[in-house]
């Protein structure tokens, strides 16, 4: 009965999903005014997000350098979230494969792989009128992610997803709302949360669906891909050569960003609703730990709450 139950769930949830989908989409090659100027001395996210903002690196740039971080900041993470948006519809079309296809469940998952081809064309439109390299990842990252698009399956494939999803979701929110930086970027932010949020719906409850049903060697297993996953993406939201494109030194720069409280801080803040999420269906403990406290996205001395501390 509980698995006739959790199927009719699913069910529920993804004709809702589809319906809203129906409803509330859009074309960025056709929403977004692609033509109109970036406006000048307009910040592309507010200055006190940028890594190095509040740094001695900081107070020695010109307003100008402060800017062009911001925008060359922007543009790296856009390219990573094509890059983490390409791995997932692939582990998203490796769900559907050995799903019914006559199900809601797949036809969202279908849904959602459309809505992430347009997010990816959306972000590769925004880098090039920002005039911006596709600045990825990294190389060893890049190769990272082929591992995880091979090995992920069942609750890792969404709980990455949650990742990458909630970490840009709540920036964009920020992002959306803020009337002092570029409008170009509020109007990518604001089709990006609005579609996101259903793909954060459909990851959410199918993690919550499948955490109890894991047993103790998959849990481990699971945890450690996930904080892996967290860690990977969390570091490299930012290349290091948005530093050289400005005139700084990247290995000096980026070194002082990863030092700066004010970079951890909004890093932890950007996190604080997906690590919140995790904690409540038990998917941070074990060995997986040290690599959410690397990542930047949990304080240094960050200890989950008791019920996760079973492994």
């Amino acid at each position: 009965m509980a698995v006739a139950s959790g199927v009719k769930d699913r069910e529920v949830t993804a004709e809702r999903l589809l319906a809203a989908s129906a409803k509330n989409s859009f074309d960025p090659l056709k929403d977004i005014d692609w033509a109109a100027p970036l406006l000048p001395d307009t910040y592309f996210i507010a200055e006190e997000r940028c890594t190095l903002y509040g740094t001695r690196t900081w107070g020695r740039m010109s307003a100008q350098q402060r800017i062009d971080l911001s925008r060359h900041e922007v543009a790296s993470t856009a390219s990573v979230g094509i890059w983490f948006e390409v791995i997932l519809m692939q582990l998203l079309i490796r769900h559907a494969y050995d799903q019914d296809m006559t199900s809601r469940h797949v036809q969202y998952a279908f849904t959602e792989i459309a809505d992430e081809c347009r997010h990816s064309t959306m972000f590769g439109r925004m880098i090039e009128k920002f005039e911006a390299p596709n600045y990825g990842p990294g190389k060893h990252a890049h190769e990272l992610g082929r591992v995880m698009k091979t090995i992920g399956f069942g609750i890792q494939t969404f709980a990455a997803a949650l990742i990458a999803e909630e970490i840009l979701d709540t920036a964009q929110r920020e992002m959306m709302q803020d009337e002092t930086i570029q409008p170009l970027v509020r109007g990518v932010a604001r089709i990006h949360v609005i579609e996101e949020a259903r793909h954060v719906r459909y990851a959410r409850e199918e993690v919550v669906r499948r955490a109890p049903r894991l047993n103790r060697a998959e849990m481990a297993f699971s945890r450690l891909v996930i904080a892996r996953s967290a860690h990977v993406i969390a570091r490299h939201l930012i290349h290091p050569g948005v530093y050289a494109a400005v005139g700084l030194d990247p290995k000096l720069a980026r070194a002082e960003a990863l030092a700066n409280p004010h970079h951890h801080e909004t890093l932890r803040a950007w996190a604080r609703r997906l690590v919140k999420f995790f904690e409540e269906n038990d998917l941070m403990a074990g060995p997986g730990l040290a690599l959410w406290r690397r990542s930047g996205l949990v304080a240094p001395d960050y200890r989950p709450p008791a019920k996760a501390l079973v492994v």
